[in-house]
């Protein structure tokens, strides 16, 4: 009786723990307790789907979407990578991989995918790949029904592999010439810097386009190489910039500021995820003019640097608000060889704030997010005491008015008109003049505008579309028997006309066909010449530059109001 007793005293007093600890637990750390849970109640979901749900699921499929619609309610940055997507992810860190070095886009037309553009001195353009190339088989599989995405998995894979390319190149005839090429796979990395030059008036330019891998050493040798040549003050282009690592930012900052100085300050939850970042080297020179060129593509590292010399009033920023990207992600080991990209601090530029400009945090109730707007924004000063804000990407002390390309322009572009007149006069040209001194003449574009009368070109007037609301407008609110003769009048005048388009837009138009065409001989060194020719942003910047009062007086601290 006694044994029993203390039998069931011991099994109480084992309940009365359990209860407590299971109480206390949920009580005291009822973050960790839902958590638990939670995962209990999606690993029983993912078990009873798979018992017993109509059809056979595939765990893969079905977990991965999971994964994937929980990471999209955070932010775009926080991605999960499986074991066979971490060349993807390497790419993103290192800026390289293994593959042939071209773009490809997709023929609306053939329904097959085609080289756009390849690189130069890349396996693509040492083979001979040139663009207009129709894909239609690698080691003998048909390319037919495969998207872009698709075909440029099979174009990639490990450095110094192998494989047969089966194309059709356009030809002067029009028709479609059969070849094969054998490609041997290569390490590739788009160039940090694809351009740099001595322009007029010893004014040094540096195209810097991304901060994946070590441009930061490139940028050195660039900078160094200009200064040789005589430049005497500086323009560092990082429109499109989307940014990389945040040490090159740092790294690059530092070639135009002091030592010790704070560039970057990260702040998480934990303490791991903040940290201050300084600059550590002696620089490469505190007194040549900088001016930064940035634009709405420009972010993350970009804003870093161009953000850190305008706090700490090393340059000035010419162009048009910067992305707006603050936050930092690092990448966490996950279980079975995956990896997740996370979010893990904001960073703060040396003036304190923080140019995040979508807030993620509090979504609308359809989920979507907002901008944050500017009556939420602080003002905060550089080092000079000039007023800078957080909350929208970094803005231009010299801000540039942003071009609006035609509206038929952008039809062009898709129905790949500009890219197959380029194509033909290739076939036709097999050199041209240097990148300077290259223009489409009035004869080259006669023969493109038969071209896009001969394939029938269609596109949409946003002036006819408006006209259209404004004609059911006036009819539902009854003015239209009063104003039928005024809308009869400007339909005449607003009638599709695309002779007259192509006549009025022929600068815009003309500009781009000249791109497209010196790219194919000049790559993109060749194709950033022919963008600065007529560049308001690089205009404004050597202006300033060529102003040493007036750059000095920007870079000061306001003058106070009597």
């Amino acid at each position: 009786m006694k044994k029993l007793l203390n039998g069931r005293i011991a099994v109480v007093a084992v309940a009365v723990t359990a209860i407590v600890a299971f109480f206390s637990f949920k009580s005291g750390d009822d973050r960790n307790f839902q958590i638990a849970k939670n995962l209990d109640i999606f690993n029983a979901i993912v078990k009873e789907l798979d018992m017993f749900y109509v059809d056979t699921i595939d765990p893969n499929k079905t977990i991965r979407e999971g994964i994937d619609n929980m990471l999209f309610t955070l932010d775009p940055y926080t991605e999960y990578f499986p074991e066979e997507d971490q060349s993807e992810l390497e790419q993103m860190i290192k800026g390289s991989f293994g593959g042939i070095g071209s773009y490809i886009t997709y023929n609306t037309k053939l329904k097959r995918s085609m080289i756009s553009e390849p690189f130069e001195g890349t396996p693509a353009a040492k083979a001979g790949l040139k663009a207009g190339d129709i894909l239609m088989e690698i080691d003998g599989k048909d390319l037919a029904g495969k998207n872009n995405a698709e075909v440029s998995q099979m174009l990639r894979g490990q450095a110094g592999t192998s494989f047969k390319l089966k194309v059709e190149r356009p030809n002067v005839k029009g028709g479609r010439t059969p070849m094969e090429f054998t490609i041997v796979r290569e390490s590739i990395q788009n160039p940090a810097i694809p351009y740099a030059a001595v322009l007029d008036n010893h004014i040094g330019y540096i195209n810097l386009s991304t901060f994946s891998g070590n441009p930061s050493k490139e940028f050195k040798k660039a900078f160094l190489d200009l200064k040789k040549q005589g430049a005497s003050s500086l323009v560092i282009d990082l429109r499109g910039n989307g940014g990389g690592l945040l040490d090159e930012a740092v790294e690059i900052a530092n070639y135009f500021l002091p030592r010790g100085k704070v560039i970057v300050t990260t702040k998480g939850k934990i303490k791991q995820a903040s940290n201050t970042y300084k600059t550590l080297r002696e620089p490469l020179d505190l007194d040549i003019p900088v001016a930064v060129l940035v634009n709405s593509g420009t972010a993350s590292a970009s804003e870093i640097l161009s953000g850190s010399l305008q706090d700490l009033d090393r340059a000035v920023v010419v162009g048009n608000r910067t992305f707006g990207k603050g936050l930092v992600q690092v990448p966490r080991s996950l279980p079975y060889g995956g990896t997740m990209k996370v979010t893990t601090s904001k960073y703060y530029i040396p003036s304190g704030r923080c140019v995040q400009a979508i807030d993620y945090k509090h979504r609308n109730e359809d989920g979507s997010v907002g901008t944050i707007p500017d009556s939420l924004t602080k003002v905060f000063h550089t080092a000079a005491g000039r007023e800078v804000r957080d909350g929208g990407g970094v803005m231009p002390d010299i801000v540039i008015k942003q071009e609006k390309l035609p509206n038929i322009l952008f039809y062009l572009v898709r129905d790949n008109l500009i890219f197959d007149y380029a194509t033909q006069y290739c076939l036709k040209h097999p050199t041209i003049v240097a990148p300077e001194k290259f223009e489409v003449t009035d004869a080259d574009y006669n023969d493109f505008k038969a071209l896009v009368k001969k394939a029938d070109f269609k596109y949409d007037q946003q002036s006819e579309k408006i006209l259209k609301t404004l004609k059911e407008a006036a009819e539902f609110e009854g003015y239209m028997a009063d104003a039928s003769e005024e809308f009869k009048a400007l339909e005449k005048k607003l009638n599709h006309d695309l002779d007259r388009d192509l006549d009025y837009f022929s600068g815009d138009i003309k500009k781009m066909i000249a791109s497209e065409i010196i790219k194919r001989y000049y790559y993109q060194r060749g194709n950033i010449i022919q963008q600065l020719k007529d560049d308001d942003g690089l205009k404004e910047a050597v202006k300033i530059l060529n102003d040493p009062v007036k750059y000095k007086e920007m870079l000061s601290a306001p003058v106070a109001k009597k």
